[in-house]
């Protein structure tokens, strides 16, 4: 179901290959937007997913670059700016774990120096760089941002303390990034509980069913189920800015 007329808006979605950022190029296009999707430029996903969308009739465009890199990141979000001739709307969704096994908060030897690097120059510093880079376009348009954050940022301990560092340092990132480019720019953020996606951190079955167990409502999260939300802050919610919305199913409630 189509919620918004967004024919003539412009976004590019960071991470938008897959999983949550994939479910989000997919509505907005559906609504009628253009949507520069980027991923990294060895994705092999990436073009098989642009040709789907756009024999489904889909205005969208490849955007490659690594959002995690000084320069890369900030050429990309210029590139996609100009080639969709102005921005609308930012969705900062690119991130990584940094690890493909869940490390609990005593395993401190596993936090190495290049874990810390690799989640804070994508997760942290990726999402400003990609604000700071967009925000003349998005000034001019009077648009919207959204950032991904996660559960891990606020009240679970997710797949390293690393990783909830990253994404607790999104949520702050958020507000003072709504401070910094109001009044002409609303900035809210999403965190996403437990999500049946593409994702690096291996979760075996019963982790899956165990989770979806805790959830109040039952069942893991889906990316539509993200998306949905990222629209409504993107194109609606013309009063909320400086937010953090969790979008978990009752996931953290039901654990305190």
């Amino acid at each position: 179901m189509i919620r918004y007329e967004l024919t003539g808006k412009r976004a590019l979605v960071t991470g938008g290959a897959s999983g949550i950022g994939l479910a989000t190029v997919k509505q907005l296009a559906a609504a009628g937007c253009r949507v520069a999707v980027n991923h990294l430029a060895d994705d092999t996903r990436a073009a098989a997913v642009l040709a789907e969308l756009q024999a489904a009739g889909h205005d969208v465009i490849a955007a490659p670059g690594n959002v995690g890199d000084a320069t890369d990141g900030p050429r990309m979000v210029e590139a996609a700016v100009a080639a969709l001739g102005g921005l609308d709307y930012l969705v900062n969704n690119a991130g990584t774990p940094g690890t493909s096994t869940l490390i609990p908060p005593s395993a401190l030897d596993h936090l190495t120096e290049e874990l810390w690097a690799t989640v804070l120059q994508v997760n942290l510093l990726g999402v400003f760089r990609c604000a700071k880079a967009a925000a003349p376009a998005l000034k001019e348009s009077r648009g919207a941002v959204v950032n991904v954050a996660s559960i891990a940022g606020l009240d679970s301990p997710g797949s390293s303390m690393a990783y909830g560092a990253t994404k607790a340092g999104v949520v702050s990132l958020t507000k003072n990034l709504a401070r910094g480019l109001s009044p002409e720019v609303r900035v809210n953020a999403v965190a996403p509980g437990a999500v049946d996606s593409s994702w690096m951190v291996e979760w075996t079955e019963e982790r899956r069913a165990a989770s979806a167990a805790k959830a109040l409502l039952k069942r893991r999260c889906q990316p539509d189920d993200l998306a949905d939300v990222i629209l409504f802050l993107l194109a609606g919610a013309g009063m909320v800015t400086g937010q953090t919305v969790v979008v978990d199913g009752g996931l953290t409630l039901e654990s305190r």
